[in-house]
């Protein structure tokens, strides 16, 4: 009988905690429904360009399977290569082909270089990549799937723990009576909000620097620009997510329910953060992809990492990530009102 009554007991408990109910049954359903979106997507079509080829040739190849771009000129290829246009193009060197490729991802890589066979295969039966020369705008043939997944994971883990940790802390600040005490004061809301997210923030900033220091030096994950603009934008996703984290806990009464928001708010970002190809998603769903900050992160941590550009080109990303902050601690200050008025 007691170990019955024990039973009834926690089956009453999760029958009033209906986001707990809701979350055992909706979160596992929309992570598997992402999987299979993500998974059963196309195969990866690769961009590809042809400088000055002749058209004899082109009507010998087999050109299916590819989006192909003409160009008059190595020029204008490259210009194209550098945008982002292109996964690599090809010219005529002598009498074999020569391949330039932007070389950034391992799997864009893989796919060009496979077309590049079948392609020649009906002009030359027994080619092989292999002996063909190739030149890579960023990377190199021996860059591994780390060196391009590791910039990702830099900015996931970063991500992930700071709003971790921030939730729980936040939300042991209200449940301790700290935060209530503070509303009591003279202090503003927003003085309470700028105070908290800068004392977190200075062991954000440690941690971001231990994070980057380790995966850059330790691990030796490929590093082609400055460690100071990694760090730069691991810095600013740690802000983003601290005050994310903070503004979440509002809404939670308990560090279970700080853990319940990790599969609705931090497991969809893994889909759209760059490990995986957006352009292999179903149409419908790689929108989303735009509205997380993960996206933006990794966008910039790639760029900085793997291409080695500067703060030119990522200023964008690191923008959009200090807006986000910026949003996100307004919408806490808004917050506090719930707690109480001033």
């Amino acid at each position: 009988m007691r170990i019955k009554a024990l039973v009834i007991r926690i089956l009453r408990q999760f029958l009033r905690d209906k986001r707990t109910m809701a979350l055992m049954i909706l979160a596992p359903i929309l992570i598997l429904t992402m999987l299979n979106l993500v998974f059963n997507g196309s195969d990866y079509i690769p961009k590809v360009g042809l400088v000055d080829f002749p058209d004899q040739l082109k009507k010998q190849m087999d050109l299916d399977d590819a989006k192909i771009k003409n160009y008059s000129s190595r020029e204008s290829a490259e210009k194209e290569l550098k945008e982002g246009g292109l996964d690599g193009y090809l010219s005529i060197k002598g009498k074999s082909p020569e391949i330039v490729l932007e070389g950034s991802d391992p799997t864009a890589n893989r796919a060009f270089m496979l077309w590049v066979q079948k392609a020649f295969k009906p002009v030359i039966p027994n080619a092989n990549t292999q002996q063909l020369d190739v030149d890579y705008l960023h990377g190199s043939a021996t860059m591994s799937q780390f060196d391009y997944f590791g910039p990702v994971l830099l900015a996931y883990f970063a991500f992930f723990f700071v709003f971790l940790i921030a939730g729980v802390s936040f939300l042991r600040e209200r449940t301790s009576g700290t935060l209530e005490r503070l509303l009591a004061s003279p202090l503003r809301r927003w003085e309470i909000v700028v105070g908290y997210v800068f004392g977190f923030g200075i062991f954000t900033t440690i941690q971001a620097t231990i994070i980057a220091w380790y995966g850059i030096y330790i691990l030796d994950m490929l590093m082609e620009g400055s460690f100071l603009l990694v760090l730069l934008t691991i810095l600013l996703l740690s802000f983003t997510a601290l005050t994310l984290g903070i503004l979440l806990s509002a809404f939670a009464n308990n560090e279970m329910q700080i853990i319940q928001f990790i599969p609705l708010v931090i497991v969809p970002q893994v889909f759209f953060s760059g490990l995986f190809n957006l352009e292999t998603m179903s149409e419908w769903l790689s929108w989303i992809g735009p509205l997380t900050p993960l996206y933006y992160a990794a966008d910039a941590m790639r760029d900085l990492m793997v291409r080695g550009y500067g703060i030119k080109e990522i200023y964008p990303d690191l923008l959009l990530l200090f807006g986000l902050s910026i949003i996100f601690m307004i919408l806490n200050i808004a917050a506090l009102k719930k707690h109480r008025k001033m």
